[in-house]
């Protein structure tokens, strides 16, 4: 059976609500406003081809006010028909709560209770689509993204919504082929870019083999189709499964260069600097910033990605690394900080382009999280792991400051934690520089091992 329809990942199929729920331990009392968390949540049978990122979204949400859990809901987002269920991400931005995935497909609002309003309003200007990691920048409130569609072939775009959540700046940017390009990296004066071998597969999206498992000259020949836009047969096949589960059309190009652009925030495509990395695949950045004539990132790498299993990212191991681009002498160098296979790596985002030293992620083992939470020090080159303990399950952790003046770390961590025994979820928040145990909220059902979310602070906290 498809490993990501069973056990910690199986869909859920009722959407709950639930009041005052009981809380192991102390709720923080300045906690005031939302944890969102959004996955795939497949609404009926995909079959055993499924791929992870293509279930719908659901959204699952705690409200936290004076010290107490105020409700949980699961929502399904529900798209208008023709576009894809948002499943990876979820943001608040300009008074605004919306869902998000990648690859072309529009982003949705949501109410304060998670329903469905209906596409985001700055959608209608986008190029194509919007991407599932957007950063805002701490300094002007503005959100900074970079976005790719099989629908674009060698070009993304650049974009920045200002504090209203209207577009002030969209940028169309050339790369070497279709790649998929998950996240990015931003910082005081650039948007860095990954163009990486995890590109899209023109045979797969018609019903062929993956890629990897064809000859080279069919891998040469399909490289250079990625540089047009698809046929609308094809996309419409890619997006719509021909009335069955789609597979997703990327896989491992083992003849596509991999690199890191710098493109200026105020610049264009000819603006961009591109400099050569050995070939791997990066989902998510923690953070990037500039020190002098150099731009330091710090992600999780992965050594190749879609290569040989195509229903999710399942090939060995991920580290946190650091990519250190010297602008000057046009190199970049690579550093593994610690032998933890791990991801969903999340830093104080009040330092987002700014220098940091401290980072989260969760710990993997094979396919699923295990039980570990991991915080890097990454001045000392230290990795503190806190083991919650056998038969949980790990999601996603994000970092919430005591206060908006706080020190650097001074706060705690969220994200919900499976129990496989009893079958249920909690929200667990942890002290962020201990690892050690603050609370608990106990929810009324399972959590579906899923994506990314986010800390919505209520208006005016």
């Amino acid at each position: 059976m498809n490993r990501y329809l069973q056990d910690g990942f199986a869909p859920v199929a009722d959407e709950l609500t639930a009041f005052d729920l009981r809380v192991t331990g102390t709720l923080p009392d300045h906690l005031d406003g939302r944890y969102l968390r959004i996955g795939p949540n497949p609404a009926s049978d995909p079959g055993e081809a499924y791929h992870w990122f293509l279930g719908e979204g659901m959204v699952h949400g705690v409200r936290i006010e004076d010290g107490r859990a105020r409700w949980y809901r699961n929502r399904w987002v529900r798209p208008d028909d023709g576009d894809f269920a948002p499943n990876t991400h979820v943001v608040q931005h300009a008074g605004r709560t919306m869902a998000l995935v990648e690859a072309g497909s529009p982003p949705y609002e949501l109410t304060e209770e998670l329903d469905t309003v209906g596409r985001c309003g700055f959608a209608v200007d986008l190029a194509a689509g919007y991407t599932a990691h957007p950063h805002e920048d701490p300094a002007t409130g503005e959100l900074h993204a970079v976005s790719y569609s099989w629908t674009r072939g060698n070009k993304v775009d650049y974009s920045v919504l200002d504090t209203s959540g209207r577009i002030r700046r969209q940028v169309e940017v050339e790369v070497t082929g279709s790649p998929m390009m998950h996240d990015f990296g931003l910082t005081e004066h650039y948007a860095v870019i990954y163009d990486l071998p995890v590109t899209f597969d023109l045979d797969m999206a018609a019903g062929d083999p993956p890629r990897p498992v064809r000859r080279a000259a069919e891998t040469a020949r399909n490289r250079a189709l990625g540089r047009d836009a698809a046929p609308d047969t094809v996309v419409e096949a890619a997006a719509r499964g021909r009335g069955e589960p789609s597979r997703l059309p990327y896989s491992w190009d083992a003849d596509y260069p991999a690199r890191i652009g710098l493109l200026p925030r105020e610049g264009t495509s000819a603006d961009v600097r591109w400099f050569e990395i050995d070939p791997c695949y990066v989902f998510h950045t923690l953070n990037a910033y500039e020190d002098g004539d150099l731009v330091v990132i710090d992600a999780v790498r992965h050594e190749r990605m879609f290569a040989t299993d195509f229903t999710g990212p399942h090939e060995g191991l991920s580290s946190l690394v650091r990519f250190t681009v010297d602008t000057v002498a046009g190199t970049v160098r690579e550093h593994r900080y610690d032998e933890h296979s791990q991801e969903f790596p999340r830093h104080d985002e009040r330092l987002t382009g700014a220098c940091h030293r401290y980072g989260w992620s969760v710990g993997f083992d094979g396919v699923a999280s295990g039980d570990v939470v991991l915080k890097h020090d990454v001045h000392a080159g230290s990795t503190m792991a806190r083991r919650l303990g056998a038969g949980k399950e790990v999601g996603e952790f994000c970092f919430v400051p005591h206060a908006h003046d706080a020190a650097e770390g001074a706060g705690v961590i969220m994200g919900y934690v499976h129990d496989r025994p009893s079958g249920l979820s909690d929200l667990v928040l942890l002290d962020a520089q201990t690892l050690e145990d603050v609370a608990a909220v106990h929810l009324p059902g399972r959590v579906p091992a899923g994506f990314h979310g986010s800390w919505a602070p209520a208006a005016g906290s």
